[in-house]
């Protein structure tokens, strides 16, 4: 209780700098409810949670494989449901409006950087022996992910609408599970604004 009080105290000089905030949603890797807050006249901040989607095949494969529930576990198959992602972003903006000769609205592109939490439900069949014998033996596992994303995108703002629709792209990089692999993320959204 005494870190939420903490957290709710530090978050509020965010809130009181605010130009225009924004909650919405956001289609793509990850589908997400996003927040989005000014905190001055070009840097904002962002907060997403939503459904992670499932790497390929070959990574849980490699997963089961580098730690196997038993020395002599030979991995069969498995399958994989979607899970959980949470966002916390800050991004830089410039606005472009006279450069596209836009007349009604604006027109923000940006940048930023962040960090990704992403979670999956994985259950693997695999067998104890490498001859079949028949006797398929499950695990169910949780796939947690962790480290930095970078992301470039566009946003537009209604003049007559309080709303804005905005396209990104980005790469996650895992820190935790396994190092070193990056994955695309991209999507489209939009931003109810009060």
């Amino acid at each position: 209780m005494k870190f939420r009080i903490l957290a709710f105290i530090l978050f509020i000089p965010c809130i009181s700098f605010a130009q225009e905030r924004g909650i919405g949603i956001r289609f793509g890797e990850p589908l997400s409810i996003t927040y989005k807050d000014f905190i001055s006249d070009y840097i904002s901040i962002e907060g997403m949670i939503g459904s992670a989607g499932v790497n390929g095949s070959s990574y849980y494969q490699k997963d089961f494989e580098s730690n196997p529930p038993a020395s002599n576990a030979f991995y069969i198959g498995h399958s994989v449901k979607k899970g959980i992602s949470f966002n916390a972003r800050a991004a830089y903006h410039e606005d472009f409006t006279d450069s596209f000769g836009i007349t009604q609205g604006y027109l923000l592109a940006y940048g930023g950087a962040g960090i990704q939490l992403r979670t999956t439900k994985v259950n693997y069949s695999y067998e104890v022996n490498q001859v079949s014998s028949g006797n398929i033996l499950r695990e169910d596992r949780t796939n947690a992910d962790f480290g930095p994303e970078a992301f470039i995108g566009s946003e537009y703002y209604f003049s007559d609408l309080p709303m804005n629709v905005f396209a990104e792209f980005g790469l996650f990089l895992e820190l935790l599970d396994r190092v070193g692999h990056m994955k695309a993320q991209g999507g489209i959204g939009v931003r109810y604004l009060f």
